[in-house]
């Protein structure tokens, strides 16, 4: 099972964090992605959110969410990709078969 969730608003990584986690009790195998742009990209920086970031997940980052919010790659947690645009990280991710959630 291969899963995307998107994040694109600073209120909907709590969410997120539960459906992840919830997702991963019953389904320890599946591959998931979180992709992150908009203002979504700021919940990067946040301390509560540390403990998430420590999952089996990939979490991608928008450059242009980077960008836009006046934030540099360097700000982001290590483990986080950053991708050109948030939007094709997306089409991409659904066209290789991954099921897109958006909390």
């Amino acid at each position: 099972m291969k899963v995307v969730f998107h994040i694109d608003e600073l209120t909907k990584w709590q969410e997120t964090k539960n459906n992840v986690k919830n997702l991963l009790k019953i389904a320890p195998e599946a591959i998931i992605v979180v992709s992150v742009n908009g203002q979504g990209i700021t919940g990067y920086l946040d301390p509560v959110n540390a403990e998430f970031l420590e999952l089996a997940v990939t979490f991608h980052a928008c450059a242009n969410a980077l960008k836009s919010n006046g934030l540099s790659k360097e700000a982001l947690p290590t483990k986080v990709k950053i991708v050109p645009a948030g939007v094709l990280d997306l089409i991409e991710l659904q066209e290789k078969g991954f099921a897109y959630i958006k909390p």
